[in-house]
């Protein structure tokens, strides 16, 4: 009696597992024109693109490839990063892409790099980096 319980539970786990839905399938969209916004800091390079209106359509980072620590701001991780997103631009078929620059690590150009030599037609790289107008208020004399 104790043993037909165990089966029936058992059973009733498995038949749970067979219930689930199966994942859809992800649909790419044709998008002609879009942009990519590159955020190059001291740790890390991430890659966003967007389609016109600035609705976000994929995203790669250097830690997103794996990598970790210091490796993640090296300009080789920003030039894969690059290259893994030229990959994600030539399947969703987009040719007209602007690039927008940000941050102040050592990946902005490999990056950028890697993203012209994809093939796509760019129309304009800009330099979005946030400068201060006056900046902060400057450290008191020091009193010797």
């Amino acid at each position: 009696m104790v043993k037909a319980k165990k089966d029936q539970k058992i059973q009733k786990k498995s038949d749970k597992k067979s219930r689930s839905k199966p994942k859809k399938k992800k649909i790419l969209q044709k998008i002609e024109r879009g942009r990519v916004y590159i955020q190059s800091s001291f740790n890390n390079v991430i890659m966003t693109l967007t389609d016109d209106s600035g609705n976000v359509i994929d995203w790669v980072s250097a830690g997103a490839l794996g990598f970790k620590g210091t490796k993640k701001s090296t300009p080789y991780t920003a030039s894969l990063v690059g290259k893994a997103m030229a990959d994600k631009i030539r399947r969703l078929g987009m040719s007209e892409l602007q690039i927008f620059v940000s941050g102040v690590g050592q990946g902005r150009d490999s990056a950028t790099r890697a993203l012209v030599a994809s093939g796509a037609e760019i129309g304009l790289i800009s330099d979005i980096t946030p400068l201060p107008h006056n900046g902060c208020r400057p450290k008191r004399p020091r009193r010797v």
